[in-house]
């Protein structure tokens, strides 16, 4: 396989899409159409392609947040609700979820009103490279398992520098490069071979869960997004590593 920074740079009209390079204007309708089809079953999927531990991983990721009623969350990419009803329940303060596909943000909301939150989240459907908010306006900018996903990540993460507060903090959940190697084998076997059949079986959708797959092997590792993030302003920028590289998470302060 490639390095993931050498294919990107193959011609500045093409970007990836998992393994494919397609036309940059394109990956966000291509994208879109990934994330319509797999949102009625997303949690579940999520459940059966981790065997659970995302919930641990998000977990961990909520307490990093240090929710607070004194602070605001900007859930970026927030798709099902997740991060942002874990950082509601563990006492942050109000709260957007926001998502560039209304199909993702549909379930958040139907989930938000099941457990009692609408009142306290507002839904924004937002393209995380150009956001609908002022300079300096959040406090706290999360996003879990969204980056990979994006076109353009230099300009989310500009974007994000722009919206926070001095002071405020930006985290990080994303799928990373493993950094055990014996874990490595078992890893893509069970990306490869398991995860489309189990998307066939349950979504009846092989095609996008190979594309999740293959997105998560082009996702910059750890000290190139932790150097993207700098790039883009943000300072103190810190790397935690879980389950052995398999995600990881980054933070980083507007100060």
């Amino acid at each position: 396989m490639s390095d993931n920074s050498t294919q990107s740079q193959t011609s500045p009209d093409e970007i990836d899409f998992g393994y494919r390079r397609v036309k940059r204007d394109d990956k966000k309708t291509m994208v879109r159409e990934v994330f319509d089809s797999v949102a009625p079953k997303y949690d579940l999927m999520n459940d059966l392609m981790s065997l659970g531990i995302h919930r641990i991983w998000k977990r961990i990721f909520i307490n990093v947040l240090a929710p607070s009623k004194q602070r605001d969350l900007l859930d970026l990419a927030g798709g099902t609700g997740d991060i942002t009803f874990g950082w509601l329940e563990a006492g942050g303060g109000p709260a957007v979820l926001s998502d560039i596909n209304p199909s993702m943000l549909t379930v958040g909301r139907d989930r938000a009103i099941k457990r009692g939150f609408s009142d306290e989240i507002t839904f924004l459907t937002a393209d995380a490279e150009k956001l609908p908010l002022p300079d300096r306006s959040v406090d706290t900018v999360s996003m879990a398992f969204g980056l990979r996903n994006c076109t353009d990540k230099d300009a989310v993460l500009a974007e994000v520098r722009r919206v926070l507060r001095p002071g405020g903090r930006f985290a990080c959940l994303e799928f990373s490069r493993v950094q055990v190697a014996a874990l490595s084998p078992i890893y893509d076997a069970w990306s490869f071979k398991v995860l489309p059949k189990l998307g066939q079986i349950v979504a009846k959708d092989a095609d996008s869960y190979q594309y999740l797959a293959e997105s998560i092997r082009m996702m910059p590792d750890q000290a190139e997004l932790a150097g993207m993030m700098r790039n883009a302003g943000l300072e103190q920028v810190r790397v935690r590593n879980l389950s052995g590289g398999i995600a990881a998470i980054h933070t980083g302060w507007r100060l």
